[in-house]
């Protein structure tokens, strides 16, 4: 982790991810800790789980964030995102969109999820799309 961070209760959804210090824009934040497991292993563990914590390659692997997870497993879903997801070489990097505050939700737009849209967004970002 690049800079320090921190899980408590959320206003987006259950536990987030925030920050214990300013964070610079365009900054790399950290990798998303997990496990590496094929997406068959991936879509039968997100079928028993409440709280889904799985990012698909897109090459057949997948990273199960609800093993051994750091604290970039609880950022949230926001239409306005301050930051991106980057997935490459079997990582998920996160980095800063913008600077952010001391003490700020760290969110991140998820774009494609296996919600196929029916899951109610509750970001409450101004741009708003209503569902994930």
């Amino acid at each position: 982790m690049k800079f320090l961070l921190y899980n408590k209760a959320s206003n987006i959804d259950g536990t987030g991810c925030f920050t214990a210090e300013k964070i610079p824009a365009k900054r790399k934040i950290g990798n998303l800790g997990g496990e590496i497991i094929s997406v068959r292993e991936a879509r039968k563990r997100v079928q028993l789980q409440n709280k889904v914590a799985m990012v698909e390659f897109g090459d057949g692997r997948a990273l199960d964030a609800s093993i051994n997870p750091n604290e970039l497993r609880y950022v949230n879903h926001s239409c306005n995102g301050n930051t991106y997801m980057r997935c490459c070489y079997g990582k998920v990097e996160f980095y800063a969109k913008r600077v952010i505050r001391k003490g700020e939700e760290i969110t991140c737009d998820y774009g494609e999820t296996h919600h196929d849209g029916k899951l109610s967004c509750k970001c409450g970002a101004a741009n708003c799309k209503g569902k994930i």
